[in-house]
C-alpha cells in the first residue's frame, strides 16, 4: 500500500490487505456521517426588531462584541451593528434572539423579560456576550 490509498493485490497479502480496506471503507464513512451530525445546527433566525429604539449598541468587529456585556432595563432594546469584512452573527444560548450571518448592517432585539442571555457567533465559537436585563 502506497501513502494510504488502496492496497495492491499483487499478492496473496495484497489481496487480503484489499479485501480488508474495501471492508473498513463503509464503516469510516458511516462513523464521519455519524460524528458529523453530532454538531448543533444554528437555531432559525429570528427577525429583527427594526424600528425599536435601542438602549445601547453593541460593535462586532474582529471577532469581538464591543462592549461583550450590556445591561439595559425590562421591555428596551439593544442593537448590534456588524462591521466588517468578515461575517458573524448573535446568538442567544437559548433561542430567543438569532441574526443572520451579516458583514455589514444591524439586528436590533427587544427584551422582554428579566433575565441574563448569553450569546455568542455562530460560526466564531470563541465570540462571547452577555445581556443583562434587570
Amino acid at each position: 500500500m502506497s501513502g494510504g490509498g488502496v492496497p495492491s493485490a499483487g499478492s496473496v497479502y495484497g489481496r487480503r490487505r484489499v479485501l480488508a480496506w474495501i471492508a473498513a471503507a463503509p464503516i469510516a464513512t458511516l462513523l464521519t456521517s455519524s460524528l458529523a451530525g453530532c454538531a448543533e445546527a444554528k437555531p432559525v433566525p429570528v427577525p429583527s426588531d427594526t424600528g425599536a429604539e435601542p438602549a445601547v449598541t453593541v460593535r462586532v468587529v474582529d471577532n469581538h462584541y464591543v462592549p461583550a456585556e450590556v445591561e439595559i432595563a425590562h421591555g428596551q432594546a439593544v442593537r448590534w451593528v456588524f462591521e466588517g469584512p468578515s461575517k458573524h452573527d448573535v446568538v442567544a444560548a437559548d433561542g430567543s434572539f438569532v441574526s443572520e450571518l451579516l458583514p455589514e448592517g444591524e439586528y436590533v432585539h427587544v427584551f422582554d423579560e428579566a433575565g441574563e442571555f448569553p450569546y455568542d457567533c455562530s460560526i466564531h465559537p470563541e465570540m462571547t456576550g452577555v445581556v443583562r436585563v434587570g
